[in-house]
């Protein structure tokens, strides 16, 4: 395993982590400013918005089981896709099902943020 693909692996327990703890700091560290991410709704959301569903409360997440993840890496730029069992709440509403999370990761000067994300919901 190169060492590209063990920080990617590490980068995205550190996202799991804050995703889980609604941990702003750790996300506005992880996810680039420029951040385009697709919901699983089609929505586009930007930085700001996503990370403020985890600060004020709309978005409270309590399970993240990753499986099926496959990591490509292209020079400084890493491609994941990762199976993940979800549940939380949305605005109250709890959710739980499968989702399939395509993420781009960009290595600037040493440091790997997110600039693209997709979310699918798996039927299964």
């Amino acid at each position: 395993m190169s060492a590209a693909v063990e920080q990617i692996i590490k980068m995205e327990q550190a996202l799991m982590q804050a995703m889980l703890k609604s941990n702003v700091k750790a996300l506005d560290s992880l996810i680039s400013d420029d951040l385009i991410f697709t919901d699983h709704t089609g929505r586009v959301l930007n930085k700001v918005t996503d990370i403020e569903s985890h600060r004020s409360g709309n978005l409270k997440i309590e399970l993240l089981e990753p499986s099926e993840q496959i990591i490509k890496i292209y020079n400084q730029t890493a491609i994941v896709s990762v199976l993940m069992v979800v549940s939380g709440h949305y605005l109250n509403e709890h959710f739980q099902g499968k989702i399939r999370y395509s993420r781009t990761w960009i290595n600037t000067d040493n440091v790997w943020k997110i600039v693209m994300g997709h979310s699918s919901s798996v039927n299964s």
